[in-house]
């Protein structure tokens, strides 16, 4: 089964193209935008499809990273997977971005427990915790530095994620860490949404509200005739 990748999340716009018999990589599309997904996406997704020399017909499943991340660009790359999805009659997988970082970092550090985490400002960490088998034990939830901190020495964890570096500074401990990145490698994506198959359809993975919220001070009355 061929399967196509996609991901928003980030500053990253990126696509790629995944043989999940073979386990190898077609070919792949990556921008580093920071905002403008919802208008260079498809281009994206046909650069990589032209690179892996196939089409849309071609595809069995489409993969899409769901969060945490841009509130915006999750909210592209989510809905573009479940339109491609339905008008190709193929399963749309989702695959957060804390699972990819934790995967990336658990091929770099075998048999290990991994954190990843995310800053997510205002004194928070989005994080979740894999055991040495890559089975989720904690999260995805948003936690403090010093909670995140705690659980990375109390497990011996390797790091993933924005906030490796902040956690090992708080602890003052010398931690394994892999991808400091708010996101991990498109194929990644591609790889575990091979493993995980069809499912619930994805949406945007929010563990909190969004920043901007409208100010009750500037609602209008409404006018009684």
């Amino acid at each position: 089964m061929k399967l196509l990748a996609i991901d928003c999340a980030a500053s990253l716009c990126a696509a790629c193209v995944y043989d999940a018999a073979t386990g190898s990589e077609l070919g792949r599309q990556v921008l580093d935008l920071g905002k403008g997904h919802a208008e260079h996406l498809m281009a994206v997704i046909d650069a990589a499809l032209q690179a892996a020399g196939t089409g849309y017909p071609d595809l069995g499943a489409i993969a899409v990273s769901v969060g945490p991340g841009s509130f915006t660009g999750l909210r592209v790359g989510v809905s573009a997977s479940r339109g491609l999805a339905l008008a190709l009659k193929i399963p749309a997988i989702g695959v957060t971005t804390l699972e990819a970082l934790a995967a990336e970092a658990a091929a770099m550090f075998p048999g290990r427990p991994v954190l990843a985490a995310l800053d997510a400002g205002r004194d928070e960490i989005h994080a979740a915790l894999y055991d040495k088998a890559s089975v989720l034990t904690y999260g995805p939830a948003v936690t403090t530095l010093s909670q995140a901190a705690t659980m990375a020495a109390d497990m011996s964890a390797a790091l993933a994620g924005t906030a490796a570096p902040q956690i090992a500074a708080s602890a003052g401990l010398a931690f394994d860490i892999g991808s400091n990145a708010a996101t991990a490698d498109i194929a990644v994506y591609a790889r575990l949404a091979a493993i995980k198959g069809a499912g619930e359809k994805p949406k945007p993975l929010y563990l909190r509200g969004a920043d901007a919220k409208p100010q009750a001070g500037f609602i209008l009355p409404r006018q009684v005739s």
